[in-house]
């Protein structure tokens, strides 16, 4: 009697084993058994196909990787980076009943915010800035010049929209990544003229993109009263300018002189940022080629004005002792 009900007990735990398993193999129990000839889901052909090699056909192809391309790079990144998932049950389900040649859809989900994250990843490695036209100092008299170059950056928005496509349409093509060209601000064009004064040879020169336009005599300041040297900029440009006393010694005494022939700054004043110092006209004609001014750089009147009309706020000044 024991006997009997031991093998009993086995023969129900077979009969469970096995209902499970069928379960498992095929949920749609009243299914065809393999897939049409030319059913794709979601572009994957499963035709001939039974249930358990139709869902693992489509496992595979939602986990290719997805494969990337920058100029002459090319990598691919695994899709469970961005979480693919889809019910691979009902669709396997559904390419079983479908006729022949039938599409059926694949409803797939992705992580989005790891899609958007790779993107920023990639761009912050491809994306270089661009780099604007600048002066970098003096090569003996003459500026060097640093020319403009473009940069480049990533269109995040169009290569999480291409990511997002390949994952939810289950397409594997190579994406491309979308770049577009950063202009600089700044060219050799934008650049403004640049002054160059030898204090003690008395010269004046201006070059415009680097190359030399003009050469002008001038007077610089007393040995008192020297004008500095370095490197500075224009500040103040002013056409029929006053002249006011500055706060020093030589001056106490002087009234404010208004524009007009006796006018200490001729008919022109450019400014430096240093104080009290700049580049101007001046009425005393002889002395140009000497030093004889209290720091400020004189030009002939007709000279200065010719300047004035060249230059701008922002043009840099280099006074060399030479």
């Amino acid at each position: 009697m024991r006997r009997a009900l031991r093998i009993s007990r086995r023969i129900v735990t077979l009969l469970a084993a096995a209902a499970v398993a069928g379960a498992l193999a095929a949920p749609a129990g009243n299914a065809p058994a393999a897939v049409e000839p030319g059913v794709t889901v979601a572009g994957v052909e499963l035709d001939g196909l039974t249930w358990s090699p139709a869902r693992q056909e489509l496992r595979e192809a939602l986990d290719r990787p997805l494969r990337f391309a920058h100029g002459n790079r090319l990598w691919s990144v695994s899709a469970s980076r961005f979480r693919p998932a889809a019910d691979l049950d009902a669709a396997v389900t559904a390419a079983l009943g479908a006729a022949p040649g039938a599409e059926v859809p694949l409803r797939v989900s992705i992580a989005r915010e790891q899609v958007r994250r790779y993107a920023a990843a990639v761009a912050q490695e491809l994306d270089r800035p661009a780099v604007d036209a600048r002066f970098d100092g003096l090569v003996g008299l003459r500026p060097k010049l640093v020319p403009a170059r473009p940069g480049r950056a990533v269109d995040r928005a169009a290569f999480v929209a291409a990511i997002e496509r390949a994952l939810l349409e289950n397409e594997r093509a190579r994406i491309r990544v979308p770049v577009r060209a950063v202009a600089p601000k700044v060219r050799l064009a934008d650049l403004p003229p640049v002054v160059v004064i030898q204090r003690e040879s008395k010269r004046l020169h201006l070059y415009e993109r680097g190359a030399l336009v003009r050469t002008f005599p001038i007077a610089t300041g007393t040995a008192e009263f020297p004008t500095p040297l370095g490197e500075f900029t224009i500040v103040d440009m002013q056409r029929e300018p006053w002249w006011y006393p500055p706060p020093s010694d030589w001056a106490k005494g002087l009234e404010p002189v208004p524009p007009g022939p006796g006018n200490p700054l001729g008919t022109r004043w450019m400014g430096l940022d240093r104080y009290m110092v700049g580049i101007h006209g001046t009425p005393d004609s002889s002395s140009i080629g000497y030093s004889a001014s209290h720091g400020c750089v004189r030009m002939y009147t007709w000279d200065a004005a010719w300047l004035f009309d060249r230059v701008r706020i922002g043009t840099p000044v280099h006074i060399l002792p030479a």
